[in-house]
C-alpha cells in the first residue's frame, strides 16, 4: 500500500514538474510519503497486509 502511494505521488510529482501544475503541495505529499517510510524502515514494524 505504502508503495502505492509513493508511486503515485512519484508520478504527480514528475507531472508536477513538467506542466508546472499543483507544485507546493505534490512536493509537500511527497516528502510526507518519504518520511513515513523512511520511520517504518527503521522502526522495523511489520503489518499484516
Amino acid at each position: 500500500m505504502l508503495w502505492t502511494i509513493i508511486g503515485i505521488l512519484l508520478v504527480l510529482w514528475l507531472l508536477g514538474l513538467i506542466f508546472k501544475i499543483g507544485g507546493a503541495v505534490i512536493h509537500v505529499l511527497l516528502i510526507i510519503a518519504v518520511v513515513v517510510f523512511l520511520f517504518n524502515r527503521i522502526t522495523g514494524r511489520k503489518k499484516g497486509l
